[in-house]
């Protein structure tokens, strides 16, 4: 990923590179400012089936997260994970406007998650 996410030329891995560094940004004010050890991590298993970020805070995750720069149907890898998984939410982002609920699984607007979340 880089840090100047704002300089990748293709319109998915720009927003791919911005989540990332959001996240990671994210992760750091709270170690920062709360101490808690935080990570910013990917999961996948031995089919190949994965979810982008697993956000982890002592260890114990929080939540996952995967992006897309659609408003497409929910993937089926996170209703994969959120049968197999302790982890507590699931969120797909994207770039448009679609928000609901299915399960444990979010579909929503990049901007709502980071202010769902309170990231600065």
């Amino acid at each position: 990923y880089l840090w100047d996410w704002s300089q990748v030329k293709d319109p998915g891995s720009r927003f791919e590179n911005l989540v990332a560094s959001q996240l990671l940004k994210n992760c750091h004010f709270i170690e920062d400012t709360q101490g808690h050890v935080m990570e910013l991590r990917s999961l996948r298993d031995s089919d190949c089936r994965e979810i982008d970020f697993v956000v982890p805070r002592k260890g114990k995750p929080l939540f996952a997260f995967e992006y897309k720069t659609g408003e497409k149907d929910i993937i089926p890898s996170l209703f994969y994970f959120v049968e197999r998984t302790s982890i507590p939410s699931f969120y797909q982002v994207h770039l448009g406007s679609k928000h609901f609920e299915k399960g444990n699984v979010s579909l929503v607007p990049f901007e709502r998650f980071c202010e769902d979340l309170q990231m600065p």
